[in-house]
């Protein structure tokens, strides 16, 4: 993915003000006679006037984004109706936030308590492009090769053939680890953790599905071996690196790794974040916390709509890394298919329909999340959910699709980092990119 590194019609403006402002002063002074020239003292030197020309646009884009947000809220306003659509919504385009609001209630099945458009929810699937970034993260410090087998950072682990990459690709072909969770786990109130995973692959090593990079298949325990190899590369639990390397830095206050401790029982529900809702027999019912939640790596971020976009504005800008290392998240990493139209890079699809769109849905225990990125556009849609039920991503695909209103590229300053800590970046200077109340 190329970053966009392009001058908005306001910065031209400003730029052309400065060279006309600077011309007319070479003209003043060539025709003056040398003799002419007066000296002037360094503190008789006054600053040149700032010319603020966003008063000159801002009407025009309010209009434009008032009219953008009015049919989006259209849509999920027919789709609450419709299909009782029920969770929060971020539309951004040209680094603006558009619209950013909620439907529904936190207590689905009493219909009550209104859900908020800062309420967190647990990202399920979506938690991918967040492990990818990490795993990225320590491949630019020289801790992780992508193309060793992973026996160098788990030695017990008993498959050979295995490469990081093959994992980041889902080209693994190892079987699921819910199956085995489930056939062999002796306690369901105990959580399953990581470290419980590999040991079960390693005890009763299951066959896979196929031969290493054999073929794709999707399968959840490639990230969550992704979330051990950090944990050991790193020296750091999963959710601590998280929190250092990318939630404290890009100011993404409500966002964590969820854990469980081994030494715990299963709670009932996860508390402080808006509870999921499953249907049965037509009925919305809360569904409970469970042991396979104590696996990380492949679900179990908590984050909101706004923090996701944080994120995204830090990979968009080359924040996080350097553009070498982060376009390989949005590369193919299977040769084309018929049997299967998009392709896989490290935590994103990557759209075969739409180039230049990079996607992810995620789906896990009355969860649902969509997050799409139209790269080419420059229009993200974050849409975060609390039922298992409910439209599908083709709704917000026409959103992003829709280009009867154009918003013209907003007038943003990034403060980039001064400094570098080895491969890390300081934390000090980070800002958010401009919204447009």
């Amino acid at each position: 993915m190329s970053l966009k590194r392009k001058i908005s019609f306001k910065h031209f403006l400003h730029h052309t003000l400065l060279i006309v402002h600077c011309t007319l002063l070479v003209a003043t002074c060539f025709s003056c006679s040398e003799e002419e020239v007066p000296f002037i003292e360094p503190e008789e030197v006054k600053e040149l006037p700032t010319v603020n020309v966003d008063s000159i646009f801002i009407s025009l884009d309010k209009d434009l984004i008032e009219k953008k947000a009015a049919n989006i809220d259209k849509v999920f306003s027919n789709l609450r109706k419709k299909v009782g659509f029920n969770g929060t919504v971020l539309y951004a385009e040209q680094g603006r936030i558009i619209y950013n609001e909620a439907w529904g209630f936190r207590n689905v099945r009493k219909r009550t308590d209104s859900l908020q458009a800062n309420d967190i929810f647990q990202l399920s699937s979506v938690s991918k492009m967040f492990t990818a970034e990490a795993v990225m993260m320590l491949k630019n410090e020289g801790k992780i090769d992508y193309d060793v087998d992973i026996r160098e950072y788990i030695p017990e682990w008993p498959y050979e053939g295995i490469t990081t990459r093959l994992l980041l690709n889902h080209r693994s072909g190892l079987s699921r680890y819910e199956s085995l969770a489930d056939a062999k786990w002796p306690d369901r109130k105990q959580p399953f953790l990581n470290e419980d995973m590999i040991e079960y692959y390693v005890i009763h090593k299951p066959n896979p599905y196929f031969k290493p990079n054999g073929g794709f298949n999707y399968s959840n325990v490639n990230y969550a071996l992704l979330a051990s190899i950090v944990e050991r590369t790193s020296g750091m639990s999963f959710a601590d690196y998280m929190r250092t390397n990318i939630f404290e830095p890009l100011g993404m206050n409500d966002s964590y790794i969820y854990e469980m401790r081994p030494d715990t029982t299963v709670s009932l529900y996860i508390e402080n974040i808006v509870q999921g809702y499953y249907t049965e027999k037509r009925r919305p019912m809360q569904a409970p916390n469970e042991y396979l939640n104590g696996v990380k790596g492949d679900k179990m971020m908590i984050s909101n709509t706004k923090d996701m976009f944080k994120f995204w504005t830090a990979v968009d800008y080359g924040l996080l890394l350097p553009d070498s290392i982060q376009d390989e998240a949005f590369k193919p990493g299977s040769p084309k298919s018929r049997k299967r139209k998009d392709n896989y890079g490290f935590g994103w699809r990557i759209s075969d329909k739409y180039p230049g769109c990079y996607y992810h849905y995620g789906w896990w225990k009355a969860y649902r999340s969509f997050f799409i990125r139209d790269d080419v556009n420059d229009k993200t849609i974050i849409v975060l959910t609390n039922t298992s039920k409910g439209p599908n991503s083709d709704h917000f695909w026409k959103i992003i699709n829709d280009k009867t209103i154009t918003i013209p590229q907003a007038s943003v300053n990034i403060t980039y980092w001064e400094t570098q800590k080895g491969s890390k970046f300081p934390y000090s200077s980070y800002r958010e990119r401009a919204i447009v109340e």
